[in-house]
């Protein structure tokens, strides 16, 4: 990895960021952010729903999804460092293909942040429950009773409480509880595997019982990606970093590592610590007691009574944690989706201390209403899942129009044989979105309307269908053939569709369809000066180097 002499661009001596963000989160604090979403509720449940939907060829799940964040992250590393700015997520497709293509991935970034702590809060209840005085805070099917509810919507409170007393106090506490969240993992992992260790379990029922369809839709549908992804928040938190093009390639690719190396190591112990009687009517009907906190729930069952309750503390502080942080990405992408355009003015003002107040009391009501049509952690996680990857399926299209149409910004981390792996991660981002199912993708297609409505709408009035310019319209032709056509393949394929497309074929399809689309949106992104443009008008080119800033002045100029 290069990523640059320090002094060569993107270091920034000024105490505070444009629009009030404080430059002050060092590496430590980018990659904990980035590894405290990661290690959330995904470890506490993510090893027992995967094993449930492909047998212990969950193993290869895992390994498959890894690889597949990895190709994220490594384009995610080249574009937050070429341009370090808050919720860059969400910046990015505005920025390569102008407005209508950018309000579909804003509003997917905006969604994914801003739901992902109604996950965590499901999952610290659902743990919760252990105890006598909490059981009656979930029905049997995973609703919330009025109780639960309450609960509930206080953790939300809490999180936004934090994220109020500002950044630098927000790292500290989010560094402090991700030592934490890595450690007990890492007790697991040894105790269960010192102690309690049949590696026959792995081959009693056969090591792949539900065959490649188990195992690619456990990738989706179990939690796989789902506890994978998380990285992004080091590029979410880029405009309020000491130092980005040093430290935020380096915390991207260093997060995806920490967690693929701990999640695996989990599934391994998690499967040969189980009694064979817990699986003896197939792996799909996995019962033991306690499985409602599966690592937990074991250790009991093991005899390992300290254990067990040393992580049902952790299933508060882990998925705590996670939503913490999240709720502090979806603040800043509501600055991100203000400074586009997208949304208005008030979701870029902020208190003292650097912190956009508007854009945290909407991320607490949103979360509060997830808790109402989504009552379980696991039917949160497939539709959460989906809204995520399609979030990240930008980001490989914005990194080729910006390689074609600003060669020479530098880039402090550049991503080798990046013509190859920026069109694979977006193969690979729409197969994860098919994998997830019908089901899940029909939901977030009313989701993505429900998107056109309000910030679509915003834009619209605020521009005028006639002010959006003819180049932002031919930037986005690929869009609607694109969202159309994931639907129809989503729709006619084997996972909850009809199945009219066999298995394998419908993989080719999903790839050579993705990979028309890439190529389709590069030939159309927006000129140079019209990406230069746009940074100058959202007034990000200040948090650039001089020299790139130059470049870019040169190129709006024409």
């Amino acid at each position: 990895m290069s990523t640059g002499s320090a002094d060569a661009g993107l270091e920034i001596d000024h105490p505070q960021a444009r629009g009030g963000l404080r430059r002050q989160v060092g590496f430590v604090g980018l990659m904990w952010a980035s590894v405290g979403s990661i290690i959330g509720s995904g470890w506490l449940y993510g090893a027992k729903n995967a094993v449930v939907t492909a047998g212990p060829a969950a193993l290869v799940s895992w390994l498959v999804g890894a690889v597949a964040v990895l190709l994220l992250a490594l384009v995610h590393a080249e574009l937050g460092g070429m341009l370090p700015v808050a919720g860059g997520t969400a910046r990015f497709p505005h920025y390569a293909f102008g407005t209508l293509a950018g309000v579909s991935f804003g509003w997917f970034s905006w969604l994914q942040a801003a739901t992902t702590a109604a996950i965590e809060v499901e999952a610290v209840i659902g743990y919760m429950t252990h105890w006598s005085w909490a059981q009656g805070f979930q029905h049997d099917n995973g609703v919330l009773t009025s109780s639960g509810l309450l609960v509930a919507v206080l953790l939300m409170a809490v999180f936004v409480g934090v994220n109020f007393l500002g950044i630098r106090v927000l790292s500290h506490t989010n560094s402090t509880a991700t030592w934490w969240k890595v450690f007990v993992p890492l007790v697991a992992i040894w105790v269960l595997a010192a102690t309690h260790f049949d590696a026959g379990n792995f081959t009693a029922q056969g090591f792949a019982p539900f065959g490649v369809k188990g195992i690619l839709a456990g990738i989706s549908s179990s939690g796989v990606i789902f506890a994978l992804l998380g990285f992004e928040q080091a590029v979410q938190l880029a405009g309020e970093s000491k130092n980005p093009a040093r430290h935020l390639p380096r915390a991207v690719m260093g997060a995806v590592g920490i967690g693929a190396v701990l999640y695996i190591a989990l599934q391994i112990v998690f499967i040969a610590a189980l009694p064979r009687s817990s699986f003896a009517h197939g792996w799909d009907h996995l019962q033991f007691a306690g499985i409602n906190g599966p690592f937990a729930g074991l250790a009991t069952l093991l005899g390992l009574g300290w254990l067990a309750w040393v992580l049902y503390f952790d299933a508060i502080v882990s998925p705590g944690g996670t939503g913490l942080i999240y709720t502090t990405a979806a603040s800043r992408v509501s600055v991100a989706l203000s400074r586009n355009g997208y949304a208005p003015q008030v979701f870029d003002r902020h208190v003292r201390g650097g912190v956009p107040w508007f854009g945290l009391l909407v991320s607490f009501v949103t979360g509060v209403i997830c808790f109402l049509p989504f009552p379980s952690w696991q039917q949160l996680v497939g539709f959460i899942t989906s809204a995520s990857v399609l979030m990240y399926a930008g980001a490989p299209l914005a990194f080729g129009a910006l390689r074609k149409r600003l060669p020479d910004v530098r880039r402090p981390y550049r991503l080798p044989f990046g013509g190859v792996v920026s069109p694979l991660s977006f193969v690979v981002a729409n197969l994860i979105v098919y994998w997830s199912g019908w089901t899940t993708v029909w939901h977030l297609g009313l989701a993505t309307v429900l998107g056109y409505l309000l910030m679509g709408g915003y834009v619209l009035h605020r521009n005028g269908a006639a002010g959006l310019g003819r180049s932002h319209w031919r930037a986005a032709s690929w869009l609607p053939a694109y969202l159309a056509g994931m639907g129809v393949l989503s729709w006619q394929g084997g996972f909850d569709g009809t199945g009219n497309i066999p298995l394998w074929w419908d993989i080719a399809l999903v790839a050579v369809f993705s990979a028309a689309i890439y190529y389709w949106a590069v030939a159309v992104a927006l000129g140079d000066r019209e990406i230069a443009a746009l940074i100058a008008e959202a007034g990000d080119a200040g948090d650039l180097s001089k020299s790139d800033a130059v470049r870019l002045e040169r190129a709006a100029e024409g």
